[in-house]
């Protein structure tokens, strides 16, 4: 009886190890994923708002250079800067407060995305205007890779990104863009900041 319970001990030791290998192992080789990504409606995209069962109401409309939409009844709706769902919210809130509507089923859909670009200045190897995909992310880094690489002279540790909102406030960032290139702990994968349109990247001269 002894001899079959050290068995069964040893047994369950070598097996609870395996496993323990098997998940550090999957932990530290899996891939780093992109946070998920959620489309800003954005000035002249075209967008299509339907409401249910209210066809009279329906409306395709592009966002104007203040960011709103004109819609039946309630007028302009600001929705640039919203995500689609939220957009839907904001409508339905719309009909709903200017009591047009009691109980607003809105959906809304991009029928035309409008460009969405970013630039990048200063030491990469071809700097310029790049546009950013309509459906996913796209960070710091990657825009530097797309833009031919840092060159010899590039402080890689102090690349700059000027961002000027909706309402004109003016943000700056600075990533270690070196870093991440190079896989440095100090260097944390959230760093890698996600660019939004319109947003400035400039790549500083190292001084030696």
């Amino acid at each position: 009886m002894n001899h079959l319970l050290r068995r069964f001990i040893l047994s369950f030791f070598t097996l609870a190890l395996a496993l323990s290998c098997v998940s550090t192992a999957s932990a530290q080789g899996a891939p780093e994923e992109k946070p998920n990504f959620i489309y800003k409606l954005t000035v002249t995209d075209r967008v299509r708002v339907t409401i249910f069962q209210e066809d009279e109401l329906n409306e395709i409309a592009r966002i104007d250079a203040r960011g709103n939409i004109n819609l039946k009844l309630v007028g302009e709706v600001r929705v640039a800067g919203l995500s689609v769902s939220e957009a839907q919210k904001v409508i339905e809130a719309a009909y709903r407060d200017g009591r047009y509507l009691r109980n607003p089923q809105v959906t809304v859909s991009v029928e035309d995305y409008a460009p969405r670009e970013v630039s990048i200045q200063g030491q990469v190897k071809a700097p310029g205007r790049y546009l950013l995909p309509i459906e996913s992310t796209f960070s710091v880094l990657e825009l530097v890779t797309k833009a031919g690489g840092l060159t010899d002279i590039a402080k890689g540790s102090a690349v700059v990104i000027t961002r000027i909102s909706a309402d004109g406030k003016k943000t700056t960032m600075t990533v270690d863009v070196d870093g991440l290139i190079r896989g440095k702990k100090s260097a944390k994968s959230s760093d890698n900041l996600m660019l939004e349109p319109g947003d400035i990247v400039y790549v500083p001269e190292s001084i030696i």
